[in-house]
């Protein structure tokens, strides 16, 4: 991996994957600082640890349902600037609001756990979260866009302004989203301009962020 070796604190109650997670971190020379199987130690390991990351699933023990979630907003509200990548077993979009909510000024990742078999993908992912930027896995992303509506504040965006929010939730740049949709960088640029522009983000905000927030809480 390209980026700095980051301390990392984990989160997962299956230990067949938690410890195939510390695997693929460390031979990318990352350091798990710690590991916890449940809401609680996880937010106990990283006040003690002080991560430069939490990686966590959603459903721990004891009750198996928003544990981790749960967790993070805990954590959010001790460390504002943390970065969390979120791992979940489906796409479950009902957690993306909650999720969102802890975005703050952090980077903030949802990633299916299929997405770790992809290990050059995952770990992309991760870099891209600790840059402060927010990442959803492309299939989350592709199953909220087939349910939307044209209702909501996203309603004056057009078919191809929604393509490109879509792909940026994603987490890719415009460099990308132009090579995906077969378009100039130019091109990309005009429309993130004017997504900005119809869903009224200022200049003093962090627009990109403040775009795919907007469109993953419609």
């Amino acid at each position: 991996m390209a980026g700095r070796a980051l301390r990392i604190v984990l989160a997962e109650d299956s230990a067949l994957l938690r410890e195939g997670l510390i695997g693929i971190l460390e031979r990318a020379g990352h350091e798990v600082a710690a590991s916890a199987e449940d809401g609680e130690a996880l937010v106990q390991a990283v006040r003690t640890s002080l991560p430069d990351v939490v990686i966590t699933d959603v459903r721990m023990p004891p009750g198996h349902s928003d544990e981790g979630l749960r967790a993070a907003a805990a954590i959010r509200a001790d460390f504002p600037e943390l970065p969390i990548l979120v791992l979940s077993q489906y796409v479950a979009d009902a957690y993306l609001p909650a999720l969102m909510d802890t975005a703050g000024t952090a980077g903030i990742g949802y990633l299916l756990k299929d997405r770790v078999g992809r290990v050059a993908d995952f770990l992309v992912s991760l870099e891209q979260v600790v840059a402060g930027e927010t990442v959803v896995d492309p299939e989350v992303v592709r199953q909220l866009l087939a349910r939307r509506s044209t209702d909501g504040p996203l309603s004056a965006l057009t078919t191809r302004e929604r393509e490109v929010l879509a792909l940026m939730a994603e987490g890719r740049t415009n460099t990308s989203i132009a090579s995906v949709l077969f378009v100039s960088e130019a091109a990309v640029r005009k429309h993130v301009g004017s997504i900005f522009a119809k869903l009224d983000l200022g200049d003093g905000s962090d627009r990109r962020v403040s775009a795919v927030l907007a469109y993953l809480r419609h």
